[in-house]
């Protein structure tokens, strides 16, 4: 008597299993890193601070900036809120620091932690203000990039967790990087 249902052999369903245990393993290292992130996330951050003339005043251990959506919504106008809180993009040639050309440094527009010094911009032609190099590494974090390669590596604060941009690998020298910033999610501030 012929059946509809299909038949399997040992080594079909032995594959199967592996690679069923595989994806359970997986989720499950991924919620136990995941986990293991959020416990070792400390109340404060070591940032490095720069004086309004660029200059470096060394590193200092300052509290993280936390706070709720309602608190970020009420601070923050709201393209600033949708790029820094929800990890959003302005237009391109849309934003105000895409053009700028006096020297300074920028701002997060969240907590004022120093990110990028005009000397390091440059004209990228993408219309977001784009700088070869952060003001410090201690003050940015590098988040993952998406799987389309479309995007680079996303940057944050590493101070409040504020999304800034992404950075590439397509940057002119002595870096070769090119930091790809929104323009709401920064501050400017003219060199004293």
């Amino acid at each position: 008597m012929p059946t509809d249902r299909p038949t399997y052999s040992r080594r079909h369903f032995f594959l199967h299993s592996v690679a069923a245990l595989a994806c359970v393993a997986c989720e499950n290292k991924s919620v136990a890193e995941t986990s293991a992130a959020s416990a070792a996330r400390s109340d404060s951050v070591t940032i490095e601070n720069f004086s309004a003339s660029g200059a470096s005043e060394g590193t200092v251990a300052v509290p993280r900036v936390v706070k709720t959506d309602a608190e970020w919504r009420k601070l923050l106008a709201p393209e600033s809120y949708v790029v820094t809180r929800q990890s959003g993009t302005e237009r391109p040639f849309s934003g105000k620091y895409d053009q700028e050309k006096a020297s300074g440094l920028y701002r997060c527009i969240c907590c004022d932690t120093a990110l990028f010094d005009s000397k390091a911009k440059f004209d990228s032609g993408t219309g977001w203000p784009s700088f070869w190099q952060a003001i410090s590494r201690s003050n940015v974090v590098e988040g993952p990039g998406d799987r389309s390669g479309m995007f680079g590596a996303a940057i944050s604060c590493v101070r409040c967790d504020a999304h800034l941009g992404h950075v590439f690998s397509d940057g002119p020298r002595p870096t070769g990087l090119r930091y790809c910033m929104n323009s709401v999610a920064l501050r400017f501030e003219a060199r004293a």
